[in-house]
């Protein structure tokens, strides 16, 4: 059986491809992206296709069993319904059994916060995914680990990390736990036709700091400001200003769902993985070796 994972020479995909080389061989393995020179995971079959290009991705998509769709950045705006269509539709002319697609957490109750136009593009292209008459697994993930610990540990600058969640909770995740998840949804059936959530525990900002803190050996206190005042400091970084408008918006809305409780949903990790996600402490220790 051969398993594709397209737009996988980013964070998720890289993850995902290894995890699946470590569980089946490699040889079965394809990775699909704009660069697949990009791609670096080595021993697998590499193929050359943008989301833009529906010909392409389905000739990519040849002989493929099941695929991983990775959804398409915030930074390509609206378009990105298109865009994760034109997966869908080459999946469907390629002959794909089953597709699985990468999305996000929520309780549904998003509209009205700035996470909204950013939530509602990925669940129009849930909707595309669950009509298009594959088998099909929605993999929502719950917030990156790995990046929000990025940012705390750059408080220590500081001495406090600042955002807008407040005391609400949020599932969190390991990039390395979700491509594991990922890998084992594509391997087996017993999801499919099913929405996961893909988190860890859920914890509150000042839980997360903390655990930061004795994990990493750093001294940062938490501190919640308004949405308009994590918009400011985003909005100081040129890392952030380059991705635009629209990721700072979203990455506000994403600590307003928190606040209120939008992101504190079950996890069906055990069930899509075949194990229990390990604890956020744990992840911390892992992501904390993988950078020794």
């Amino acid at each position: 059986m051969k398993i594709a994972i397209t737009a996988c020479s980013g964070r998720l995909g890289s993850a995902t491809l290894k995890a699946l080389c470590a569980q089946m061989d490699a040889v079965d393995v394809i990775g699909v992206a704009r660069s697949p020179e990009k791609i670096g995971i080595p021993g697998i079959d590499k193929r050359a296709a943008a989301y833009e290009s529906p010909d392409d991705l389905a000739e990519a998509l040849a002989g493929v069993d099941t695929a991983i769709m990775i959804s398409a950045p915030t930074e390509t705006g609206s378009d990105r319904v298109r865009l994760h269509a034109n997966v869908t539709d080459a999946a469907m002319r390629a002959g794909v059994r089953k597709l699985i697609f990468t999305s996000v957490i929520g309780d549904a109750a998003e509209p009205g916060t700035l996470f909204y136009p950013s939530q509602k593009v990925l669940r129009d292209s849930e909707s595309g995914v669950r009509e298009s008459g594959l088998e099909w697994i929605i993999a929502r993930n719950g917030l990156y680990l790995d990046l929000d610990l990025i940012q705390i540990r750059l408080a220590e600058e500081t001495g406090v990390y600042r955002n807008n969640g407040g005391d609400g909770k949020c599932g969190y995740i390991s990039i390395a736990e979700l491509g594991f998840a990922l890998a084992q949804l594509a391997r087996n059936d017993a999801c499919n036709g099913r929405v996961v959530n893909l988190t860890g525990g859920s914890l509150s900002q000042t839980e997360l700091v903390s655990m930061a803190n004795e994990v990493f050996g750093i001294n940062v206190a938490y501190e919640a400001v308004t949405p308009q005042q994590t918009m400011d400091k985003f909005a100081a970084k040129p890392a952030f200003v380059a991705r635009g408008e629209e990721v700072i918006k979203m990455l506000a809305g994403c600590f307003e769902c928190m606040e209120s409780g939008k992101f504190d949903v079950p996890s069906h990790f055990s069930q899509a993985a075949g194990r229990a996600a390990r604890s956020t402490r744990q992840m911390m220790e892992d992501i904390l070796a993988a950078q020794a």
